[in-house]
């Protein structure tokens, strides 16, 4: 029982300053993977302050480190309670670079509006995509739960994003996705914005009926499938 004990008292007395930037950034890649908020924090202000710009500490330290987590989550090895406290300690490095990201006019991948659908209160899933999208470098708008097809398209119209996401956890709410494709297909704009759903009802053949692009089965493959679509639109222009 002892020795269970003691990992704990080991892993806090790692000095996060006395490493070089590379064993840093090697220890907050392993402390994203287990949560440790505080630790990435710390290892966020250290890489600031020996001069790294906060693209490079985003880039190298936290995505790379969220790419792991999210190779682990398709794979398996890791599941919802652990990404979501891997997805919590990446928000705590991002509460210190976004400021500096946004002074400096750093690119982000991409922008995401994404929402439950109208009459769906469920979030978890959506969540969890949103926090692993912001972990690979997009900026995500979360609408949160039951919208309308008004607050999409209001989204849509304030944010300019390159992706609408839509979720859905209830048989009877799935096809309001439809009801929203349809309505920026009426407007003239279905063609300006990847649509991506999700939610465990749904599969590939239900994306491709009601017009989406893509179906995601989970926040990983939505991370692979955003980059994807935005590399092949930015490919094509």
């Amino acid at each position: 029982m002892a020795e269970q004990n003691d990992l704990p008292d080991d892993e806090e007395e790692i000095d996060l300053s006395s490493l070089d930037n590379e064993e840093l950034v090697e220890q907050m890649h392993d402390d994203l993977y287990d949560g440790l908020r505080d630790e990435i924090i710390e290892g966020t202000n250290i890489l600031l302050e020996r001069g790294w710009g906060p693209d490079k500490v985003l880039a190298e330290a936290l995505v790379e480190g969220m790419r792991i987590v999210g190779i682990d989550f398709r794979d398996g090895i890791l599941f919802v309670p652990e990404v979501l406290m891997a997805a919590n300690a990446m928000k705590g490095g991002m509460s210190v670079l976004r400021p500096l990201l946004v002074e400096t006019g750093a690119q982000t991948i991409g922008k995401m509006v994404i929402g439950t659908v109208k009459g769906d209160i469920h979030d978890i899933g959506k969540n969890l995509v949103g926090m692993m999208m912001e972990g690979a470098g997009f900026e995500v708008i979360d609408l949160g739960i039951n919208n309308p097809v008004e607050k999409y398209l209001a989204a849509i119209e304030e944010h300019k994003p390159d992706i609408l996401g839509m979720s859905a956890l209830l048989t009877t709410t799935m096809p309001y996705m439809k009801v929203v494709i349809d309505t920026l297909v009426e407007q003239g704009i279905r063609d300006d914005y990847i649509v991506l759903v999700g939610g465990a009802p749904l599969n590939e053949e239900f994306s491709k009926a009601v017009g989406a692009d893509a179906y995601c089965r989970d926040a990983a493959v939505a991370v692979e499938t955003a980059k994807k679509l935005i590399a092949d639109r930015r490919a094509a222009a």
